[in-house]
Order: structure tokens, then C-alpha cells, then sequence
């Protein structure tokens, strides 16, 4: 017979778990799922990590300026660094293991993914958003600086590359050269953690009218306006789904592994916060596309 918690979690909603909008909440839970692959530990290289791109990301760290980005902000590193470590955890329920240094490739990897966003001190041109195109190999370049000096460090700064390139759409997996096979899994679920972290968020759809406007400063290709990028949305989902599952190796399936240890729930929520946002998403654009701003609202967001 299951328990009460049990019961209560089968019905609970992705965004209800945690308060995704409080980063140190967020950080508690990434270091309380780590202490459940390893009850010891040693957290001082991703306390330094953390305390460093919080600074970053915030404009306290010397030499550049803060985040100007709405889109690929400090949540969605966040929210990406708390699937990060939901996979890794999933991964060892189900009987990998990761070293120490694993696993802070891992998480340290997912707190500077998005780096490459962040305008130096001298750089007034515009916002971060115009190195959208460019922007993995400037996080590459940041974490590879960063840790250049750094002893624990030394011997990673390619297996960082291979793990952050892991984040792009467009990359060939076959051409990493990854240096084991548990390398190649951390790339793995963090590009699977990026796309879960951004497509889940119950504030994903109205931050598709911010990323068009990322993606138009940084001169993506492809997209016409705010409404294009939201039509095109609802069916990138397919294709995500057939890159989290080919391209990416279905680690998401460790989400559920996770959630079954970690919470008693019996199912991939991740999934459902997903299918619930791009389900909403057709809704609105089939009823309503005259109407979007307001039926796409949970802020201030205008849609042109």
C-alpha cells in the first residue's frame, strides 16, 4: 500500500516541488541530490564555481559586465545545473558510477555553459545576445581561463570542451573525442539538462518572445518574428524529443530513476512540465493567435 507522501507526490506538478524562482533553494537541492550519490562529498570546487558565476552573472566579477540577457540568464543556469545533477543522480540509482571529479566536471560544467553570454567590462556594442552564434566557444574559452592555474583542474580543460559543446543543436557527437565513455555521458545529459531546464520551466513560453529577441540581435537565422518563433516552437518539440533520444543517448531516462528515489514519484515530471508547455502553446495559437500577450502572460511580455 502506498504511503501518503507517495500518494501526494504522484499528483504533484513540476513547478511545485521547489521554488525555482529562489537560487539558494535551487542550489540546497543540486547539493542535497549530490550527498545522495556521495554522502561526503566535497563541495568546495562547486562552492567556488557557484559563489564566482552567481558574481559573474550579476556584474560583481572583475572585468565584466552583468547579464543583459532575458532569456539565457542566471535562472536558466540554474535551472539547467538542477537537471544536471538530477541526471547524475538518476545515473547512479541506476548503477553508474562517477568519481568526485566526475561529477564536479558535471556540475561545474553546468554553471558555466552559458558564459559566453557575458559582455566584458569594454564591451558597450549591443547586449550578450549578439555572440548567440559564438557563444559555446566563449564559454569553452571562460572555463578553460578560469581553471587554467588550477591543479585539480589541469588535466579537464578538454574534457570541459567536450562537455559544454555537448549544449549545441548542431554538433556532431562523433566528432568529440571524448576521453571515456563517462566523459561522454556528462556531455550527454548536459545537453539533455539544457533543453529539460528551459523547456520545462512553467515561464518558458513567455520567455520565447525574449529569446526571439536574442536570437534576432545575434542574427539567427530562421525566424521572421516573436509569433514565427512561437509556431516554430510547437513543432521543434518533435525534434527535440528525437534528439533527447537518438542524439543524446535517452538519458533522460535517468530523470525518472531520480524522482522515484529522491521524491517517490513514479514518473519523468520533466516530461510532463514539457508536453503541458507546448500543449498550451498549440491551444493559444489555434484560439487565440490574434491575442497571444494575453493568454501567454504570467509577467510583462508584449508580443509584435
Amino acid at each position: 500500500m502506498r504511503s501518503i507522501w507517495e500518494v501526494k507526490n504522484n499528483n504533484v506538478l513540476h513547478s511545485q516541488l521547489l521554488y525555482i524562482r529562489d537560487y539558494n533553494s535551487i542550489n540546497k537541492e543540486v547539493k542535497f541530490t549530490i550527498s545522495l550519490i556521495n554522502p561526503h562529498f566535497d563541495f568546495r570546487y562547486f562552492d567556488r564555481a557557484y559563489y564566482d558565476i552567481r558574481r559573474l552573472f550579476e556584474g560583481d566579477y572583475p572585468g565584466y559586465r552583468a547579464c543583459n540577457t532575458d532569456y539565457h540568464d542566471f535562472k536558466h543556469t540554474m535551472l539547467v545545473l538542477l537537471a544536471m545533477a538530477r541526471l547524475m543522480h538518476g545515473a547512479c540509482v541506476d548503477g553508474i558510477a562517477f568519481t568526485d571529479k566526475e561529477i564536479n566536471l558535471g556540475l561545474v560544467s553546468a554553471l558555466m555553459h552559458d558564459t559566453g553570454y557575458i559582455q566584458v567590462k569594454g564591451d558597450k556594442a549591443g547586449t550578450g545576445a549578439k555572440y548567440t552564434l559564438v557563444h559555446i566557444k566563449r564559454s569553452i574559452s571562460f572555463v578553460q581561463n578560469y581553471y587554467a592555474q588550477d591543479d585539480y583542474f589541469k588535466e579537464n580543460l578538454e574534457d570541459f570542451s567536450d562537455i559544454i559543446n555537448c549544449t549545441s543543436l548542431g554538433i556532431d557527437l562523433e566528432q568529440l573525442k571524448f576521453s571515456s565513455p563517462n566523459i561522454e555521458l556528462l556531455g550527454k545529459m548536459l545537453g539533455t539538462a539544457d533543453l529539460l531546464g528551459q523547456m520545462s520551466d512553467r515561464f518558458y513560453l513567455e520567455k520565447l518572445v525574449p529569446l526571439f529577441r536574442e536570437f534576432e540581435e545575434g542574427k539567427v537565422p530562421g525566424f521572421a518574428s516573436e509569433i514565427d518563433l512561437l509556431q516554430k516552437t510547437s513543432n521543434f518539440y518533435s525534434v527535440v524529443k528525437v534528439m533527447l533520444e537518438k542524439k543524446l543517448g535517452n538519458v533522460k531516462r535517468f530523470m525518472a530513476s531520480h524522482f522515484k528515489k529522491r521524491w517517490h514519484i513514479d514518473r519523468n515530471i520533466y516530461d510532463e512540465a514539457i508536453e503541458k508547455n507546448i500543449n498550451y502553446l498549440r491551444f493559444v495559437l489555434k484560439h487565440h493567435e490574434k491575442n497571444l500577450s494575453t493568454y501567454l502572460r504570467r509577467k510583462s511580455v508584449t508580443i509584435q
